[in-house]
């Protein structure tokens, strides 16, 4: 009788995919053969996406790398793809908010994705998620095979897997979804990679090419030195390592601005990683090559242009993306690392931007802020003041603005109400953080209290919250009617970490 049933069950699986189209080893999913797919395998990766999506077009050609490679070892893992646009129905089943938005769904039950973007990281995460936390290493051979598939490999080395410092290794894996955790319970394998049981080594194609932890074995610590570790110690910027960069362990970051064309390319690099093995730890060293067309958005939020470069700055995402900029010119190699350390000792004063005040800021019905006015305008008491932060090349700030300009027209007969917007790529202010772009913000008179503003963006939307909220009463933020809007529009603005 059971075999009958698997025959029944293999038939109706093949008779599912029969029904499922594949581009490049991607199966399309839809309406029709979403649930089909998902109840037939017991291990899909599914990404919702839409055609005209950036970041959708950059992840295409590293998730079919990542459905190939698992296809090419046989594993019963699948990833799949839908569009977003086309079937709206399943994106709201899902509650698909931005794109693209990665699911995993494991025997039929959903969970999010949260691997890298790579289609190594891709395929790392998902046989995490479907396998043990660490490889079983029985041999030097399978140690070697191992340790040289990636950039980066972890091996913890150990007399079994059931010691106290074997389980918090394995704990740790299991929280790492983008590096590749292998584990040893062999003195001769361990003694043929230079190693010795109870420690863990970081195997690395770059820099020194191996690192040995030194810290207490718990998984926190563990952890901490998979995450130190793992970049060189001058990271490109680019979108494969901007998660790494972003979500590590370092808060710390020292940005050098540089032409990889440059004739003097490799010995600023040189003394970069000089400096950064000082630092290593404490703060993480991140190039972003001039030369790329990347680069300019990264380049215009620090307000550097072709005549700064090479030059650096110093920011702190723990509070708020705090940005420092240095006395000297250029990358001085000498002055580099005393200025480094004035910082980690608490003693540098962050740098806020400002343009200098437009001599027709106050004649539009939209006031111009820029951060040397920005406290007169915004905190006068007699004031009812709603501001826009924006960024010139944000889409969703493109299509909001004739809104604004509609909204301040209304209230432009209205002394005590301001509308006003502020270029937050060349002001800043300490008053008020900007996580990303258009921040609506909304600072009541007499109290000067800054309301965060969530609701919808038609011209009906903003002109209801103004008023009611200068007349005293309760205004709802909006939230759940928003949310309610998944697909017809870009669902993802811009945030200041994604630069």
């Amino acid at each position: 009788m059971r075999s009958v049933l698997v025959l029944i069950a293999l038939a109706l699986t093949a008779c599912v995919y029969a029904e499922v189209t594949e581009e490049e080893n991607v199966l399309v999913l839809t309406t029709d053969n979403f649930e089909e797919v998902i109840e037939a395998t017991d291990y899909v990766l599914v990404e919702f996406y839409a055609p005209w999506c950036g970041h959708c077009k950059s992840l295409a050609p590293e998730y079919a790398k990542a459905a190939t490679t698992l296809k090419d070892e046989g594993s019963e893992i699948k990833l799949g793809k839908v569009d977003a646009t086309e079937e709206s129905d399943l994106a709201q089943q899902f509650g698909v908010k931005g794109y693209p938005t990665l699911k995993f769904f494991k025997n039929g039950k959903e969970s999010d994705y949260s691997g890298g973007r790579t289609g190594i990281e891709i395929v790392n995460w998902l046989k995490k998620r479907t396998g043990p936390p660490a490889v079983v290493l029985e041999s030097i051979e399978a140690a070697n095979e191992f340790k040289d598939k990636d950039d980066v490999a972890v091996i913890g080395f150990f007399e079994s897997q059931e010691s106290d410092n074997a389980k918090a290794y394995l704990n740790a894996a299991d929280t790492q979804d983008s590096i590749n955790f292998g584990i040893v319970t062999s003195k001769d394998v361990a003694e043929g990679l230079e190693a010795v049981l109870d420690s863990i080594v970081l195997f690395k194609s770059f820099d020194e090419g191996r690192v040995t932890f030194s810290g207490e074995f718990n998984a926190e610590d563990i952890v901490t030195f998979v995450l130190t570790e793992q970049l060189p110690l001058v990271t490109k910027f680019s979108d494969e390592t901007a998660p790494k960069i972003f979500g590590g362990a370092q808060q710390s970051h020292l940005l050098s601005f540089i032409d990889g064309d440059s004739e003097d390319f490799d010995t600023v690099m040189a003394g970069l990683r000089d400096v950064a093995k000082t630092f290593k730890g404490q703060v993480l060293f991140v190039h972003i090559d001039m030369s790329e067309d990347s680069a300019l958005r990264v380049a215009e939020f620090f307000n550097i242009d072709a005549d700064d470069v090479p030059t650096c700055r110093l920011i702190n995402l723990e509070a708020d993306m705090k940005k420092f900029v240095p006395e000297f010119e250029g990358i001085d190699m000498e002055k580099l690392g005393p200025w480094i350390q004035t910082y980690l000792d608490g003693e540098l004063k962050a740098h806020l931007n400002s343009e200098d005040v437009p001599e027709d800021w106050n004649e539009d019905p939209v006031k111009v802020l820029v951060g040397k006015n920005f406290h007169e305008v915004v905190f006068d008491e007699t004031k009812d003041v709603f501001v826009e932060f924006y960024a010139p090349w944000c889409g969703h700030c493109k299509q909001l603005a004739p809104i604004w300009d509609d909204l301040a027209d209304h209230f432009k007969d209205d002394e005590n109400i301001v509308i006003a917007k502020m270029d937050s790529t060349k002001n800043e202010v300490e008053d008020i953080q900007v996580q990303g772009f258009p921040t609506l913000k909304f600072i009541r008179s007499g109290t000067n209290e800054v309301m965060d503003y969530n609701g919808g963006r038609t011209l009906d939307d903003l002109i209801e919250f103004v008023e009611k909220t200068v007349a005293g009463e309760e205004v709802g933020t909006g939230e759940e009617e928003e949310e309610e809007d998944t697909t017809e529009e870009p669902a993802e603005e811009v945030k200041k970490d994604e630069l």
